[in-house]
């Protein structure tokens, strides 16, 4: 028989905006209990952003000892300790988990964390089976969804029966893939492409559209592409994957449709990455009578209320763009509007992402096809890296940079695609949130020789769009 509780509040998954929005509630003398059914932290911790971070940090140190005698450095050809490198990324996620678990059960009194699922069954009323086996309905006024989301898997013929990895199981192999296929061009596939090919293993990227990156100018989807060619990485474009199909020695065929006919693609492991659906199907949401739209996503409105009084949905669960700063800034919409009676709206905020290539995408604001379409009246300016200074210095020289600027001298949107991509982009962000103009980053006094510097040339190029 389930026991029955009574919370103030029930946070389900412990992602970027409910761990902290449990610490500020207990804070604030609420009794708060906290539900995950997996890992402690969330998908950005335990599959996302950390461990993958941090094997990239691995290919990045291998490619400077690949590049050393560049610098006049003598060193013999690197080879990878795949189970070291693992090991490494095991060691700071783990680190992690333990410092997420102190904190809810350690450091802030009043919060309960239940290991377990849940799932309504009425608005305000959860039930909740154990890891223990036992079952436990809580009640709370105030419910909290952070469930995040899984990576879709395509209705491809033969694929669920060929067996695949997605994110998860490709961060926990334990030998070096021999050569392998990854289907889906964004940002999880070309971070892990890039990943790998450095590792030694051969890479090929399959996508159904003509680009990378959907949400990229040509130029930048154009320029990545390129780089990873460099180095090594192949890309099959414009390719529907038909079939999937994997022999007795475990090798995998992909037939595909392209605009040059049939091609059967081979090799030793496959990676999923074509996106991501939310865990919404197994919460009951139908017993709460909770809206979501057609996929699965829980609708919101400007504070991340859904239409159940008292029930939200943070993080990645609702519609939009699914980033861990984005997350936790949920947080603080809901923390302001609830504790500190602020009026805080997750509508209109600025969008800052960063690629974790090398070089980095940093990207803030408006692309120029994203200008275009709106008809604004915008100027220009696109520089190659090549030029700067610091780039001649340190050999990093891959990429351009671009900004747009209104008719105000006010920065609409930037692209910075070089080595630190994401910092120089945050560097334009604060400028956009001070709303400085661009003669003002034109003529700043930045340090000699950094890569900040390069905005005193960058906005001197700026010109009419065409």
């Amino acid at each position: 028989m389930a026991t029955s509780v009574r919370y103030d509040a029930l946070i389900i998954g412990s992602g970027q905006a409910g761990n902290p929005l449990a610490t500020a509630l207990a804070k604030a003398g609420r009794k708060v209990a906290l539900v995950e059914k997996h890992y402690l932290g969330g998908s950005c911790i335990n599959y996302g952003c950390s461990p993958v971070k941090a094997m990239l940090a691995s290919a990045e140190r291998m490619q400077q000892v690949a590049t050393a005698a560049d610098y006049g450095v003598k060193a013999s050809a690197p080879r990878p300790d795949f189970r070291a490198i693992v090991a490494r990324k095991d060691a700071i996620i783990q680190a992690k988990r333990e410092g997420v678990e102190k904190n809810l059960t350690e450091e802030q009194p009043g919060i309960t964390v239940l290991h377990g699922h849940a799932a309504f069954i009425s608005p305000r009323t959860v039930r909740i089976a154990l890891l223990t086996g036992e079952q436990q309905v809580v009640k709370a006024p105030l419910i909290f969804i952070n469930t995040g989301t899984r990576a879709a898997v395509p209705p491809i013929d033969g694929l669920a029966e060929s067996g695949f990895m997605t994110n998860e199981e490709l961060l926990d192999l334990k030998q070096l893939p021999e050569h392998l296929l990854i289907l889906g061009g964004g940002y999880i596939g070309l971070e892990f492409g890039q990943m790998f090919r450095r590792f030694g293993s051969r890479v090929t990227i399959v996508d159904e559209s003509a680009t990378l990156l959907e949400r990229e100018d040509d130029d930048v989807c154009e320029a990545l592409r390129g780089q990873l060619e460099a180095d090594g990485v192949e890309f099959v474009l414009g390719a529907r994957v038909r079939h999937v199909s994997r022999n007795a020695d475990g090798v995998y065929t992909l037939t595909a449709t392209t605009a040059a006919g049939e091609r059967r693609l081979r090799g030793s492991h496959l990676l999923v990455a074509v996106g991501r659906e939310p865990n919404t199907d197994d919460l009951g949401l139908e017993a709460a009578g909770i809206d979501t739209n057609d996929k699965g996503y829980i609708l919101v409105n400007e504070r991340l209320q859904t239409n159940v009084r008292g029930v939200y949905a943070l993080g990645d669960v609702h519609p939009g763009p699914q980033f861990t700063h984005l997350s936790y800034d949920d947080y603080r919409v809901v923390r302001d509007n609830l504790l500190h009676r602020k009026r805080r709206s997750a509508k209109s905020r600025p969008l800052p992402y960063v690629v974790f290539t090398q070089p980095q995408l940093g990207r803030i604001g408006l692309s120029e096809t994203q200008a275009q379409e709106q008809q604004l009246d915008y100027r220009v300016a696109t520089m190659p890296v090549r030029v700067v200074g610091r780039a001649q210095e340190t050999g990093h020289s891959a990429g351009f940079m671009k900004v747009l600027v209104d008719a105000r001298d006010h920065l609409i949107g930037a692209t910075v695609f070089c080595e630190q991509g994401g910092e120089i982009m945050s560097m334009i962000q604060l400028a956009m949130a001070g709303n400085l103009t661009c003669d003002q980053l034109q003529n700043m006094v930045f340090a000699h020789p950094t890569w900040a510097e390069s905005l005193n040339n960058l906005f001197a190029k700026l010109k009419k769009a065409d």
